[in-house]
């Protein structure tokens, strides 16, 4: 017993010295298991203590006297070792917490350097926070970001190391390190790191694709610049030719003619990838944005041709040196003064600029990476407001527009800044609204009214759009322009009617008087003869046409119950739904409207007299209608014994949707319901 007691003592003991040692590691990752191994013990040691001293016994009997306990050198020195441990342990546990305030007050300051650009500061506080805490991952990952802006991307790996030993699933080290590995052109590393990425987080599989497509792109480019190379090295003609005209257009301060000459035969020497490549890599870019001469035509163009001249052979040769070349494409635009030009031209007011530059944009808006850059890189707002103006254009070229708006609306990332911006960007769609359509491109105001739609089908954008009188006000007037030849802009109308729909699914509407005048357009468009027209407009009088009495009174006098009962017959599903709820609107404020529909209904036989409803059986069916939330107007049509309940889609079958059904009492001419609750549903059967 006492040798087993003192082989135990004798394994504690190592096992705290190896802890001891663990704790003063310098890899902070074993010093840091090191700590929550003893704090672990700690607390069973603590638990042990308690259940002890629970368990205190008292014995004075005469066969068992009490034992005066003897305690060896062993272990007195064990305790005391034991008890120092625990002490250390919690001065160090105290030292962390202390530390971690200071690392993370060091964190902040080394971002406020970052976000200033001053990236050697934030270097040097994100160090001074790991000397506090070593296992800190984030200051690893930020520091080697800070390295890679410096170019430094080896010391950036050996951070990512470190952060991925404090967390092996830091998705933020993988990424840098895919990025630093990108730059030192390991693409298969690069790859791997992104792909790990995935494998730790699904969610971030549209980020890591455009991260793999970066490599892609980055590596066709590489290869591309091996073989542009080669081949000027081995003097191929054009290729020679191209890096001779690059060197002479470089010369600062000549005539204006001189470099739209230059240009324009250098655009003819670019018709493969290896001149593209060769232009980007002798800095043909910054060659030609960097001169001042060239810059001062694009600043003063309408004033002179020969300016006109050069800025129009500029926007040609960046369409022939990014045509079919993405990593031209990226170079072009990302740099910020070129997109805020490009921007800017498509405003121009000379027409050649204007259209050669649109060209530039269509070009790089053929690919995926080209919207992207699009998007991520250029003024949306002065784009949009470009793209637009266009409408007072030829058809075509007011389609190509349109057609690119719509292209851009369909990217998230589109969507999201335009939520986010759409109060800047109001003013430029409310000016469509404004087009006389007898001149612009009803084509091309078709679509964009529909891309409008499409993007107001989310709430904030549709809360946004409603919100602005003017816009609401650019609808009706658009509206009663077209109303004045159905047959002609009968596109418009129809596509307009959709864009209206869904602003008056916003509560409140623009405004009450908006909301009469609305209904008295889509009141008159009910005589209409298009069937595409009139589901539209009954559309949205259902969810105008509560909103006044007056409105209500004057859809009675324009014969609405007729033309909805007529509906109800003859429409498709979408009409029978917006039909019933007009009706429902109708007959819940006006006797004479329910009359009406009593009349109108005569396609039910009279039912056989035994299969009339009890009272009981039909207060029992009303009372389940009302739980549903139906309104019952059983009160106000004393002497009626019969309930119809109709749905919007058949009059007669089983419903899917309780909330899309209204209540009517009906005589019992009309129709017999047959009582079966099947969960919250009804059953409504005609009787043959």
């Amino acid at each position: 017993g006492d040798a087993g007691q003192e082989l135990g003592i004798q394994k504690a003991v190592t096992s705290l010295s190896n802890l001891i040692q663990e704790m003063n590691s310098d890899d902070p990752v074993v010093q840091q298991k090191a700590v929550l191994e003893t704090e672990k013990r700690l607390l069973l040691m603590e638990e042990d203590q308690e259940e002890d001293e629970c368990r205190t016994t008292l014995n004075k009997t005469m066969i068992s006297p009490p034992q005066t306990a003897m305690k060896s050198a062993e272990e007195i020195n064990s305790e005391a070792f034991l008890a120092s441990v625990e002490k250390d342990a919690k001065e160090r546990a105290k030292r962390r917490r202390e530390n971690k305030v200071l690392a993370d007050a060091l964190k902040e300051k080394g971002n406020e350097a970052f976000a200033e650009g001053n990236y050697e500061t934030a270097i040097l506080r994100y160090s001074e926070g790991l000397e506090k805490l070593k296992d800190m991952k984030v200051l690893y990952t930020n520091r080697a970001q800070a390295y890679m802006k410096l170019e430094d991307y080896e010391k950036a790996l050996v951070d990512c190391e470190w952060a991925l030993k404090c967390d092996e699933k830091c998705t933020k080290a993988y990424f840098h390190m895919g990025k630093a590995n990108l730059a030192l052109k390991n693409y298969s590393v690069s790859r791997e790191c992104y792909k790990k990425i995935l494998e730790i987080n699904p969610k971030l599989q549209t980020q890591v694709k455009d991260y793999l497509n970066q490599v892609d792109l980055q590596e066709k480019a590489d290869l591309q610049e091996k073989e542009a190379h080669e081949l000027l090295d081995s003097g191929k003609n054009t290729a020679v030719t191209t890096k001779n005209l690059l060197e002479t257009l470089s010369k600062p301060d000549q005539i204006p003619l001189f470099y739209a000459g230059g240009i324009e035969i250098l655009t003819e020497m670019i018709n493969e990838c290896t001149e593209q490549t060769l232009f980007r890599t002798h800095n043909g870019f910054s060659i030609i944005s960097d001169n001042e001469v060239i810059r001062r035509c694009f600043s003063t163009a309408g004033n002179d041709a020969v300016e006109e001249m050069v800025c129009v052979s500029v926007l040609k040769l960046w369409q022939a040196v990014c045509s079919g070349n993405e990593e031209n494409q990226r170079v072009l635009v990302m740099h910020h003064d070129r997109a805020r030009l490009l921007a800017a031209l498509l405003s121009s007011e000379v027409l050649a600029i204007r259209q050669q530059s649109f060209a530039l944009l269509l070009q790089l808006a053929q690919t995926e990476s080209g919207r992207s850059l699009i998007i991520n890189h250029l003024d949306l707002t002065r784009l949009l407001e470009a793209l637009v103006s266009f409408l007072d254009f030829s058809d075509k070229e007011a389609n190509t527009a349109m057609g690119l708006f719509t292209d851009l609306a369909l990217e998230e990332r589109f969507q999201v800044w335009f939520q986010a911006n759409l109060p800047g960007v109001l003013p430029a769609l409310t000016g469509v609204l404004k087009t006389d359509p007898k001149v612009s491109s009803s084509s091309a105001l078709c679509q964009c009214i529909t891309v409008m739609g499409n993007l107001s089908a989310e709430p904030t954008t549709r809360r946004h759009m409603a919100a602005c009188e003017e816009f609401g006000d650019g609808c009706l007037s658009l509206l009663a322009r077209c109303e004045e030849d159905v047959d002609l802009f009968r596109e418009v109308i129809y596509t307009l009617l959709g864009l209206m729909m869904n602003l008056c699914l916003q509560a409140p509407f623009v405004s009450e008087v908006w909301a009469v005048e609305v209904s008295r357009r889509c009141l008159s468009l009910l005589n209409s003869q298009d069937g595409g027209i009139l589901t539209r407009a009954a559309g949205v009088l259902s969810r105008t046409l509560s909103s006044s009495l007056k409105i209500v009174e004057e859809a009675l006098r324009a014969g609405v119950v007729k033309k909805m009962m007529k509906f109800l017959k003859t429409g498709g599903e979408t009409a029978s739904r917006y039909a019933i709820k007009i009706l429902a609107i109708c007959t819940n404020s006006y006797h004479e409207a329910r009359e009406e529909v009593i009349r109108l209904d005569k396609r039910a036989p009279t039912p056989p007299l035994e299969t009339r409803l009890v009272p009981g059986n039909q207060s029992l069916l009303v009372q389940q209608a009302e739980e549903l939330g139906f309104s019952i107007l059983k009160r106000m049509w004393p002497g009626w014994n019969s309930i119809t309940i109709l749905k919007p889609q058949q009059r007669w079958q089983v419903t899917d949707s309780p909330e899309l059904l209204t209540v009517f009492i009906h005589d019992v001419r009309t129709a017999v319901p047959v009582r079966r609750k099947v969960g919250l549903r009804f059953r409504v059967e005609r009787k043959q």
